[in-house]
């Protein structure tokens, strides 16, 4: 018998969860595997079935490739999620991400209408600064809306539909007037 019989009841859950664990971790890897098993192979390139003698010809990459998202004007609000978020994402690496202006600004360069903007204050209503700060575009029937500042943590973008009024942000947003 053994002086401490609490560790032996103990044991045998420990066990069965582990156990439950590890069969849940190696039933995940089994489906992993059998889908990357199922792939085909890709049929040989024509640089891989040249002779030898011949040299490859090198492909120059497409304007996406090169430079990343770019504004599809005629284009739907999803399709041009990609460069708001990449937008998004570089002014939030720079020391003004918590500044809607610049947040404004850039999505501006890009190509985004400032006419089609909302922006919510840089600053709560007792002069702190905002927790954080939402900014949109409308397109069309939607809107591209972003969220930064020390309560997301990280950027935030999504498409939403647009409110009935035919605005994207809700509550009180100060005017683009730069």
């Amino acid at each position: 018998m053994s002086r401490h019989p609490e560790r032996l009841r103990a044991r045998p859950r420990t066990s069965g969860l582990a156990c439950a664990g590890v069969g849940l971790i190696l039933l995940l890897s089994g489906c992993t595997a059998a889908q990357v098993e199922e792939t085909p192979a890709p049929s040989p390139t024509a640089a891989q079935t040249a002779p030898a003698s011949a040299a490859p010809t090198p492909t120059a990459p497409t304007p996406t490739e090169a430079a990343g998202p770019v504004l599809v004007p005629d284009g739907t609000a999803d399709e041009n999620l990609p460069l708001f978020s990449a937008v998004v994402a570089a002014v939030w690496a720079t020391p003004q991400q918590v500044t809607g202006q610049a947040y404004v600004d850039a999505l501006v360069a890009a190509g985004f209408d400032k006419s089609a903007m909302q922006l919510t204050p840089d600053q709560s209503t007792v002069g702190n600064p905002a927790e954080s700060i939402q900014f949109s575009v409308r397109w069309g029937q939607d809107c591209l809306v972003g969220q930064v500042g020390p309560s997301t943590g990280a950027p935030v973008t999504v498409v939403l539909p647009a409110l009935g009024e035919g605005t994207c942000l809700v509550g009180d947003t100060r005017p683009i007037d730069w």
